[in-house]
């Protein structure tokens, strides 16, 4: 993967479980470590780790928050094995799938499907889902881990519309690939989206539409954060990404669409990393009392002697 600067993060929320969970996945996928971990105190959850950890070079963040919000399919992980660049590529995957495999369960089990010689879709033990796909190496090149977001129940044929709406706002935007549902596919309806991806400032994302019924939709326990180097750019994502005023805390908002991100200044982890006990106490009293998030009230606090 290039190594430009990652501004959307994907974060996971767990009820106790981060720390676990990260050490987990960055033992199965390769290039993968942990970050950082960090305690803050104080919060409506009480004492929450924070930590921070790359998985096959892509950044993640995980909190430990309470049981608020919990992780489904909806937003999943699509984990490219592209023979052409992964040695083995096949046995990867079926090495990956069965260390998920553990106390998991699998959506679409491992096997040949008509858009993939192996491919699979499995929910792991802490709920987060993935899928596992050999890649057609003579496909466009995309990074080995990408998020997918599958549109359902009352958003189902929505996608191409939030494509549309992510591309208009989101700086080095593009889109990528796209295949429609054909006709005789119901419950999908033809013409909607059975498989796209677009790039959003260097990250990319896949996204589906699906008609089937699922118990499921958006919610907070996955959301994605987008850094932030000035106010402007805070504003900007704000005010054309927030929907739902009573979601908006903290940073956090849900877009028109449900799904949940997190707009905050770049300086934020290194605040939450580098800064004195002191310093942690300050910062995350001030920005528990924000929305929107503000720079200079963020620097204040963390300079106050």
């Amino acid at each position: 993967m290039t190594n430009t600067i990652q501004k959307i993060v994907p974060h996971l929320w767990y009820d106790r479980e981060a720390k676990e969970a990260a050490e987990f996945y960055a033992s199965i996928f390769p290039d993968s470590k942990i970050t950082n971990v960090t305690t803050i105190h104080g919060t409506p959850s009480g004492d929450s780790d924070i930590v921070s950890f790359e998985l096959w070079g892509q950044k993640f963040m995980a909190i430990s928050a309470g049981p608020y919000f919990k992780i489904n399919p909806s937003v999943s992980f699509m984990v490219n094995f592209d023979p052409s660049r992964v040695k083995d590529a096949s046995e990867k995957l079926n090495e990956v799938w069965n260390k998920l495999s553990e106390g998991g369960t699998a959506l679409m089990p491992l096997g040949q499907y008509p858009f993939s010689e192996r491919y699979g879709w499995i929910q792991d033990k802490y709920g987060l889902s993935w899928q596992l796909i050999l890649t057609n190496p003579e496909g466009e090149e995309r990074p080995e881990i990408l998020p997918s977001l599958l549109f359902v129940g009352d958003k189902c044929g929505k996608a191409e519309e939030s494509i549309n709406f992510y591309l208009s706002v989101f700086k080095n935007a593009k889109q990528g690939l796209i295949a429609r549902y054909p006709k005789g596919m119901e419950p999908d309806k033809e013409g909607t989206i059975m498989f796209a991806d677009f790039c959003l400032d260097n990250q990319w994302f896949t996204a589906m539409d699906s008609a089937h019924e699922h118990k499921f939709s958006f919610n907070e326990a996955i959301s994605f954060m987008v850094y932030c180097d000035t106010q402007e750019e805070i504003d900007h994502y704000w005010e054309n990404l927030s929907a739902v005023p009573e979601a908006e805390q903290c940073g956090w908002l849900k877009d028109k669409f449900g799904l949940s991100w997190q707009i905050v200044p770049s300086e934020m982890d290194k605040m939450m990393s580098k800064g004195t006990p002191e310093q942690l106490v300050r910062v995350t009293k001030a920005f528990l009392k924000m929305k929107k998030f503000n720079l200079s009230e963020l620097h204040q606090a963390y300079k106050e002697s």
